[in-house]
């Protein structure tokens, strides 16, 4: 595959998007496959279609539209002629912006739309599900949020230093020893500037 289908390689278990890939990417429910494929591992369009309350026409498009910018592929060592599995092609999803051009904002504020809603759509289910959760899941589940004053280089070391911490949590994941009693545990890490406040500080 290249580059020009979307993304590029970073590694073996990241992609790195481009412009072209945000476009693909800016609607919610390819997000919601991309996110499913990689949380529960390969799938049918039928079986995503029930998980996401679709039909399995609808679904079966987004994954071919995916697969054409290289997000997903067709998972030959499983199904037949009758019913394609799909697979992920990678574990997590990069954006720098470095190579974002100026007319390109306009794509990226739709990528990164689509991406709030998923992370909304997660807490929902989180808080939905509070009550009936075990008492000790309860207890770790939390909302936060700090308000620093950093220069542009101190919130990208801040997003490296964080990426580093959960980087050692999910080792076990890739070497394939996950402990007793592991659940799936959605850790949303947002670095949002607050440019348009500070523009404000002074002001009568």
């Amino acid at each position: 595959m290249t580059e020009n289908q979307g993304w590029k390689h970073s590694d073996d278990q990241q992609l790195a998007i481009t412009a072209k890939g945000m476009k693909v990417m800016a609607h919610p429910v390819r997000m919601q496959l991309v996110g499913l494929l990689r949380q529960n591992g390969p799938s049918t369009a039928t079986r995503l279609a029930g998980q996401l309350g679709l039909n399995s026409g609808a679904t079966s498009y987004h994954l071919r539209q995916l697969a054409a910018a290289g997000f997903v592929e067709e998972d030959t060592e499983r199904g037949n002629a009758r019913e394609r599995w799909w697979r992920s092609v990678a574990v997590l999803t990069v954006w720098t912006g470095d190579d974002l051009a100026d007319g390109d904002t306009d794509t990226a504020v739709g990528f990164l739309r689509s991406i709030l809603a998923s992370y909304a759509l997660a807490g929902q289910r989180t808080v939905d599900a509070f009550e009936t959760m075990p008492r000790e899941w309860r207890k770790v589940t939390g909302f936060s949020d700090r308000m620093l004053r950093l220069t542009p280089a101190e919130a990208e070391q801040l997003a490296l230093d964080l990426d580093a911490v959960i980087e050692r949590y999910r080792s076990h994941d890739a070497e394939g020893h996950v402990p007793e009693g592991a659940e799936h545990v959605h850790t949303i890490v947002q670095i949002l500037p607050d440019v348009a406040a500070d523009a404000g500080e002074g002001e009568l």
